[in-house]
């Protein structure tokens, strides 16, 4: 037992030797501004929009620009472009809708050589799916909850 125990400290002061540090200040800095430049692209595309149809509500001025989001995601994902800004930004990427956005569309690109049906259309929603069925699970559970209180 003893020797089990001098054997797990000598392989953690290994590992921590060898791990290589972190830059925890500079990866949250770029994850926030990744995530604000994100942001800020969308709230351009709402002004965008609004310019373009100053007759649209809040509402409609927020679906429109969500959908332009996912649109634009989505073919940055195509291209690979939008890998290298998570790469760069880390969860500052993957917390907007664009985050989502990039889950479906990757997952549909791996398996593009499996053909439309079997492969893009059927893997699409692998790693998406559950995150859709529970939203949508917890948001009828609260909904119910708030319905009796």
């Amino acid at each position: 037992m003893k020797a089990d125990k001098k054997e797990q400290k000598e392989y953690k002061k290994l590992l921590s030797e060898n791990m290589p540090k972190t830059k925890h200040v500079s990866t949250i800095l770029r994850a926030f501004f990744t995530g604000g430049i994100i942001c800020c692209f969308g709230q351009g595309i709402k002004m965008l929009i609004g310019f373009i149809l100053p007759q649209a509500e809040e509402q409609e001025l927020g679906g429109y620009t969500t959908i332009c989001m996912i649109l634009i995601t989505g073919i940055l994902t195509a291209f690979g472009v939008y890998d290298k800004i998570g790469n760069f930004g880390g969860a500052g990427s993957i917390v907007p809708i664009t985050g989502f956005a990039n889950s479906i569309v990757s997952q549909a690109m791996e398996h593009k050589r499996e053909g439309v049906v079997f492969g893009i259309c059927s893997n699409m929603f692998a790693i998406a799916g559950p995150v859709i069925v529970f939203g949508i699970t917890a948001s009828v559970i609260v909904g119910i909850v708030y319905l009796f209180i």
